[in-house]
């Protein structure tokens, strides 16, 4: 085998899927991980949460080749034509049902399970003709998708992405997403909510501005020196949802109403959960690859380059000390960011994984 994937999530679909399509075998791939179906744990908090529409537009979607798009899919399957006209205004949003279905068709026919090796790897080692995963291998080419490190939690909460209820009041800490997701499900079950934050949410469509994902919004963050580069991932990661009525209205007639009303403070909320109240965590995940321990052991065992939380890769989301003509070491998902600022989206994981093909391509 040529290429390993460590990671079994989205991020791992998405690069594999990627080298599929540019006819790299599924003999000549390995990806190591926890979970043999890449969707379920992406499912699972969603339903969480639950989560009907996804944040992403059309092309979110898991397919190697750009087109056809989520709202074309859906125009042919269903002859719903108000997704194409939604398309063309950047309102149209799949349902979660959709595109997890859409998810598991593109891993079934990608190969997946021929390629999947059960285990988690622990130690990634550059050697004479690639990298050792725990002592296997050489592979000449290793693409990175380890995923978020681990929930943020707060002690005696419960975490907006574990399975939960709804009791008579909700205290929720954060203001992001999940947060506002948690504000409209707890109204909705009839509960009086308390917004629990340190500051006042970002209202964008898409997790970053959308100039990020166009080439000329990548160039221009190309071009940022380190420091200001670091200060810009760290202004994106201000919690944010998107506009709309569908989200200022259950909002604003709960202030009418008085079951609504927002409270300023740190990760500590101060109240005591019982059986009427309930503290929920939708503070997300743990930040940077110092909460990673497989990327922790790797920074520290080849003295790779960081900035605070970040590591620092090349454009291409390549490790520059760890990649040469001959072997390759790509970060897709979340750790990726220094290359992608979107690099936890779909778009992001595409974009490393394309990257990566480039380099398991012109060595083959």
């Amino acid at each position: 085998m040529r290429c390993a994937i460590v990671g079994s999530g989205l991020a791992a679909l998405a690069g594999y899927v990627t080298l599929r399509h540019a006819g790299v075998p599924a003999g000549e791939i390995a990806v190591f991980g926890t979970d043999e179906d890449p969707v379920e744990r992406w499912s699972e908090r969603a339903a969480a949460i639950r989560q009907e529409r996804m944040r992403s537009e059309s092309d979110g979607h898991l397919a190697a080749a750009s087109f056809p798009g989520l709202a074309l899919r859906e125009a042919v399957r269903r002859g719903r034509v108000q997704a194409l006209l939604q398309t063309t205004a950047n309102r149209y949003h799949p349902s979660v049902g959709d595109f997890v279905a859409h998810a598991r068709r593109v891993t079934q026919r990608s190969g997946w399970a021929s390629s999947f090796v059960p285990r988690r790897v622990e130690r990634v080692r550059a050697v004479a003709g690639g990298f050792e995963l725990d002592g296997e291998g050489p592979f000449a080419h290793v693409l990175l998708a380890t995923g978020h490190p681990g929930l943020a939690r707060i002690p005696g909460a419960v975490h907006a992405y574990e399975p939960h209820e709804y009791a008579a009041k909700v205290a929720v800490v954060g203001s992001g997403m999940a947060a506002a997701t948690e504000w409209l499900n707890a109204l909705a079950a009839g509960s009086e909510v308390v917004s629990l934050r340190r500051r006042a949410p970002v209202r964008r469509q898409l997790n970053v501005p959308r100039a990020y994902f166009s080439q000329r919004g990548l160039a221009s963050y190309h071009r940022l020196r380190d420091h200001a580069r670091a200060a810009a991932l760290e202004d994106l990661a201000q919690p944010s949802y998107p506009t709309g009525r569908a989200w200022d209205a259950p909002i604003d007639a709960a202030l009418r109403d008085g079951r609504f009303s927002v409270r300023r403070g740190g990760s500590d909320p101060g109240l005591t959960p019982g059986p009427d109240f309930q503290v929920i965590c939708a503070t997300g995940f743990r930040k940077g690859w110092a909460e990673d321990a497989l990327l922790s052991d790797l920074v520290e065992a080849h003295g790779l380059e960081t900035h605070g939380r970040f590591i620092v890769l090349a454009d291409d989301s390549t490790v520059p000390a760890l990649t040469d003509d001959t072997r390759t070491l790509s970060i897709a998902g979340v750790a990726g960011q220094w290359a992608f600022p979107a690099a936890d989206t779909i778009a992001g994981a595409k974009y490393a994984g394309r990257a990566f093909r480039r380099h398991v391509c012109r060595t083959r």
